[in-house]
């Protein structure tokens, strides 16, 4: 059965997307509506802009969605997923490949979403870090025990590499106490803030209303969520969880394993880099992984 996957923020790079936009008439016209929506043009700074210009939230989760979504609409009758699945943002594009969102309707959310995650984080500073070789029990563990500032476990990329999230003096806490546990790293990343944790409430509050506004179908196939890890079809059930995502932590690897549970042996990836691929094979090896960009 075939999984198709979609990468979240990180993935992005120059150049992105130019390929199609040159080669493909569908592809094309749907970066011009997309440049009506955003109301600038997305695709100069995608196809030839800085990598500083593609960093700007604003700009990084509407380019990402786009490169995977217009990529996915190209394949046409070739696009048959038995499944999908999104790690953060690319649950978004997910749905909307899988057709439980309008593209415009789901460029329109990640473009609120993306902008409400910029406030959050300009409100509160705040940080994450990549925790590699722990047990997920372990960092669990060390997280809780620091009562007096905000630290989580925001993304469980795959066996030994889990993502933290929370505030600049707690997330420096835990990265001394992960390395004295025996973590191979505690590497802060270069984030404008903690993505997935309860420092983004004021931006789940903020996307909620615009979600709950938003009609989502039945997709087409069960969408693997990050909050349920579940492949999900019932549209109530779907708004429910994306309205958690954005403080709630990215379980991809749980995801993956449900996936292969329920039958996936061949994942997909489409989008920017290969990220997902690699995480797919650390998950289990014996998974038969591609890319398309």
């Amino acid at each position: 059965m075939k999984a198709y996957v979609f990468p979240g923020q990180g993935a992005q790079f120059v150049g992105m997307g130019k390929d199609l936009y040159d080669n493909n008439p569908l592809a094309k016209e749907m970066f011009e509506k997309a440049n009506e929506i955003l109301g600038f043009r997305i695709t100069d700074l995608m196809f030839a802009g800085t990598d500083e210009d593609l960093r700007q939230t604003k700009v990084t989760q509407p380019a990402i969605f786009l490169h995977s979504v217009i990529l996915a609409k190209t394949l046409g009758d070739q696009f048959k997923p038995d499944m999908t699945a999104g790690h953060s943002l690319g649950e978004f594009s997910a749905l909307v490949a899988a057709g439980a969102l309008s593209f415009e309707d789901g460029l329109v959310l990640v473009s609120k979403r993306a902008m409400a995650m910029q406030k959050a984080c300009e409100a509160t500073p705040s940080t994450m870090a990549a925790v590699l070789a722990l047990p997920d029990a372990t960092v669990e563990e060390i997280c809780a025990s620091i009562t007096d500032e905000v630290v989580v476990c925001a993304n469980y990329n795959c066996p030994g590499q889990l993502v933290i999230s929370g505030s600049i003096p707690g997330i420096d806490t835990a990265c001394e106490k992960m390395l004295a546990a025996g973590a191979k790293r505690a590497l802060k990343l270069k984030v404008g803030g903690a993505f997935h944790s309860p420092l983004m409430e004021p931006a789940r509050a903020e996307l909620a209303a615009a979600i709950e506004a938003t009609p989502i179908h039945e997709p087409s196939c069960p969408v693997y969520q990050n909050v349920s890890t579940k492949g999900e079809t019932d549209p109530e059930t779907i708004k429910a969880n994306l309205i958690a995502q954005l403080t709630a932590p990215v379980r991809w690897t749980q995801s993956v394993q449900n996936m292969i549970a329920d039958g996936a042996d061949h994942f997909i990836e489409l989008g920017p880099g290969a990220v997902l691929q690699g995480l797919v094979k650390k998950i289990n090896k014996e998974m038969t992984t591609e890319g398309m960009q």
